[in-house]
């Protein structure tokens, strides 16, 4: 199942990822057939975008952060595309930056009208957090809002042109979203524990104290 295969799409038309031999973090079999990659990209304003992907033939999830070069406090740029079955589909993105409440917005885009457990503005996620429930069959109808978000982005970052390596920068934001973040729980059912919790700490939110 390739559900976001049009989100990917605009990501790498957007920015110019680049991913070397060492950039496949895991590639894991679970559960029903759930198959799992992690996967970590470079470009030349990105300390790193880290990918990781769930399906099996119910099931496609494709999570994605990415963390700027530091020194000019951008944001990162989150996204979180979630088909859990043909009925249930969340699509969540949103700049998140690194700092602890941080109210981040973006003048051109629409301010989000409603508040989602999981995801707190002000602390680490934007005014212009971007939340949509759906169908599968129903996901390509947002896909411009995300080309609109990426390219607003784009632009950000492109006229800053950050350059700095500092990674502790990232590590209130990614000791939070491990607190925070869900995923744990459901990896462990499909992953085991042991692997779920090397995900979230090594690889997904490598930056956490």
């Amino acid at each position: 199942m390739n559900l976001w295969q049009n989100y990917k799409k605009v990501l790498h038309n957007t920015f110019e990822l680049h991913n070397g031999v060492d950039s496949v973090w895991a590639e894991w079999e679970g559960k029903k057939n759930h198959k799992l990659t992690a996967k970590t990209y470079t470009n030349k304003y990105f300390i790193k975008a880290r990918e990781v992907e769930i399906w099996n033939e119910n099931t496609c999830i494709y999570n994605n952060i990415l963390y700027p070069k530091t020194g000019s406090n951008l944001p990162c740029f989150g996204m979180d595309l979630m088909g859990f079955n043909e009925n249930r589909v969340i699509i969540v993105f949103d700049f998140q930056h690194p700092t602890e409440n941080f109210m981040f917005s973006h003048p051109n885009l629409p301010v989000a009208t409603e508040d989602y457990r999981f995801f707190e503005k002000g602390n680490h996620f934007s005014e212009n957090i971007f939340v949509r429930k759906c169908k599968m069959d129903e996901v390509d109808q947002y896909v411009g809002e995300f080309a609109q978000y990426l390219d607003a982005y784009r632009k950000m970052v492109e006229a800053i042109q950050p350059d700095g390596e500092d990674t502790s920068v990232y590590a209130d934001f990614d000791t939070y979203m491990t607190r925070l973040d869900p995923v744990g729980g459901y990896l462990k059912g499909i992953f085991g524990e042991e692997r779920a919790e090397e995900l979230v700490k090594s690889f997904l939110f490598c930056y956490n104290k």
